[in-house]
């Protein structure tokens, strides 16, 4: 075995122990809850002949999910923590620095992405409205 395996399987195994949960017993938040139901839900439906489809009700952003939602499951990896030199939530230097370029150059950077960030962020289903209604919420948290 060489060297480098054994440094493989040292560095695998320490993420491994490093990464388990000690504590068995979480509860989660219903917020918590809410987004892991999110998460899980089904992305579509399938109707057989003869059956009446059965249409949810949709928010004003088209997708039934809040900004805030959105923001937790696909943008605040990044945003939360500077990754890749993201404007992080609440740095209102940092914001204020992109809106200089106008609300509208936020707003596309955001669809169509920007240096790191991919079009759309990571809401791969999210519409452009979804992303204008989540800038919108970062930027309100980080005045």
């Amino acid at each position: 075995m060489t060297l480098s395996r054994v440094f493989a399987i040292l560095f695998v195994t320490a993420i491994t122990v490093a990464c388990s949960s000690k504590e068995s017993n979480v509860e989660l938040t219903d917020n918590q809850h809410a987004l892991v139901a999110e998460r899980i839900a089904p992305h579509g439906n399938v109707i057989m002949a003869g059956q009446a489809p059965v249409l949810a009700s949709a928010s004003a952003a088209g997708t039934g999910r809040s900004a805030e939602s959105i923001y937790s499951v696909s943008c605040a990896a990044c945003h939360n923590n500077g990754v890749a030199g993201a404007p992080k939530m609440g740095d209102a230097g940092a914001w204020a620095n992109r809106l200089q370029q106008g609300l509208e150059t936020v707003y596309a950077n955001a669809i169509n992405g920007i240096r790191a960030m991919p079009a759309m962020g990571t809401c791969m289903d999210c519409s452009e409205d979804d992303i204008k209604v989540t800038i919108d919420y970062i930027l309100e948290n980080s005045q």
